[in-house]
């Protein structure tokens, strides 16, 4: 994920002076223990959340993602062959894009379709690429170097590779699109920051112009970024507030309901950019971000955002199962 910068917008402002104090409360995790769930008598398939972890750690195993690299390469090769155990439909988008120093990323958008032929669609998407340069590290020499990129990026993919898995294996009955964006962290190095907010989501912003089909449209959208340090706490965030409230709050009551309200606080905060501004704003789907978030942090975002240590030692298999289990919760409630 990009910034730490706000997105200036009156709503921002809104939402900062509106904003709550949604407290932690419990463990908030509430393990399916190799069962399916039934949810207000409608099934629901198990999230297996050693199942999401091996994904992320496949992903980190080809190096850090940066667009124009051999690992970047290789990776998108494993995710588009991932994803073709699970559907027959899947879209690569290529595109050059050019990135804010001008250089042109070999960017592609990763695109897996279930039910294809169903009109009443739901869109869940996250970004797979890592950021080339780790700016917020407290170690200057550490800042020209990749991050690895586990939960800033990884995660959200983890998370949804193995609701593909799910769906391939319980029809949700209802069309769903996962959406890999590319480029999304390729934005203005730390020192920079500030001058052009659109030098982040890259290939989100490609692709909302751009999509995979003509006319695309869904009843809603959720992304996914930063999804999987221990005790993550996901806000309800102003972009996704701003655009999609009442998406928001079925979401979170949802993970309450399961028993997840330690991680999805209804503490209001600021609103950022991210790939939802630019699926909201362009392509006009109301797409909220579940993002480990809070401005009131150092960094806002969690501890090693931008480091070298955003790696596999901070993917918590709980916070991951209080994920995927609410979101695959919320697409079979949709049906």
């Amino acid at each position: 994920m990009g910034r730490i910068t706000l997105h200036i917008f009156l709503y921002s402002i809104i939402f900062l002076t509106l904003s709550g104090c949604g407290e932690r409360s419990g463990s908030g995790t509430k393990s399916t223990d190799n069962k399916a769930v039934e949810t207000k008598n409608i099934f629901v398939p198990e999230f297996n959340a050693d199942s999401a972890y091996g994904f992320i750690e496949k992903q980190l195993a080809f190096g850090p993602r940066v667009p124009n690299t051999a690992a970047h390469k290789a990776c998108a090769i494993w995710l588009e062959s991932s994803f073709r155990r699970f559907t027959p439909n899947v879209i690569v988008q290529q595109a050059k894009l050019r990135a804010f120093n001008g250089t042109m990323l070999d960017s592609k958008n990763i695109i897996a379709v279930f039910n294809p032929e169903n009109q009443s669609r739901i869109l869940l998407c996250a970004h797979w690429d890592s950021r080339p340069w780790a700016d917020h590290d407290p170690d200057p020499a550490n800042r020209k170097k990749p991050v690895p990129a586990a939960n800033d990026g990884g995660s959200g993919v983890g998370v949804l590779l193995e609701i593909a898995r799910q769906m391939s294996l319980h029809n949700p009955g209802l069309g769903v699109d996962i959406v890999l964006f590319d480029s999304e962290d390729y934005g203005e190095p730390q020192e920079m920051q500030g001058t052009n907010e659109d030098s982040w989501a890259l290939g989100s912003q490609h692709w909302s112009k751009n999509p995979h089909v003509p006319g695309y449209t869904a009843r809603f959208g959720i992304l996914l970024d930063m999804v999987g340090a221990k005790g993550a706490t996901f806000t309800m965030e102003g972009t996704s507030m701003y655009y999609a409230p009442d998406i928001m709050r079925r979401v979170w009551d949802v993970a309450h309901r399961l028993g997840y309200e330690s991680y999805f606080s209804t503490k209001k905060t600021g609103a950022i950019t991210d790939d939802h501004l630019y699926v909201n704003e362009i392509l006009k789907v109301p797409t909220i971000d579940i993002i480990d978030y809070d401005q009131d942090r150092e960094k806002g975002f969690f501890e090693y955002w931008h480091t070298v240590k955003d790696d596999m030692s901070n993917i918590d298999k709980e916070t991951l199962r209080a994920v995927g289990h609410t979101v695959l919760t919320v697409v079979y409630e949709s049906k």
